[in-house]
This record gives C-alpha cells, structure tokens and sequence, in this order.
C-alpha cells in the first residue's frame, strides 16, 4: 500500500509540473524557451518572435507581440499570465 501511495504521490507531482507553465520574459527568452513554455507556439513563431525582437528592439508591452507576424491577440491572452517584459 505505501508503494501504491508513493508511485501516486510521485505521479502527481510530475504531471502538475508538466501542466504549469513558467513565467517567460519575452525580450530575454530564446526561441526554445519560447516555443516549449507558451500555448500555441511553435518553434516557427517562436523564431519569429526572436527575429522581430532583434530587428525592432525590446518589446514595451506583451500586446507588442501582436506585431510579429503569427501571434493573434487570442494567442496573447491564452498566455497572457505566463508572459513578462
């Protein structure tokens, strides 16, 4: 029984880390961080992001994002908790 409860304990633990998403600053982020930690983002729109950040400089607002290429206004606010400048 105790096994029982560890493996379960165990579990819980790894399948919650899994649902959460880190907090991700989008002028800092690589393109890996950004494709692996927001919803919606693959690692196409992640080079993107990258791209744009390094073209037009940091980014002053998470509503920024708008203007790569890709992202929607939805796509922002599906991640808008998990997004920081």
């Amino acid at each position: 029984m105790k096994m029982i409860k560890t493996a379960i304990f165990c579990l819980s633990l790894l399948c919650s880390s899994m649902v959460y998403a880190g907090l991700v600053n989008i002028n800092q982020a690589d393109a890996s961080t950004l494709a692996s930690e927001l919803k919606g983002i693959g690692d196409k729109k992640a080079q993107a992001i990258v791209d744009y950040r390094t073209q037009n400089g940091s980014f002053t607002s998470i509503d920024d994002l708008q203007n790569v290429k890709g992202i929607s206004a939805k796509t922002i606010e599906n991640n808008r908790s998990n997004l920081s400048i």
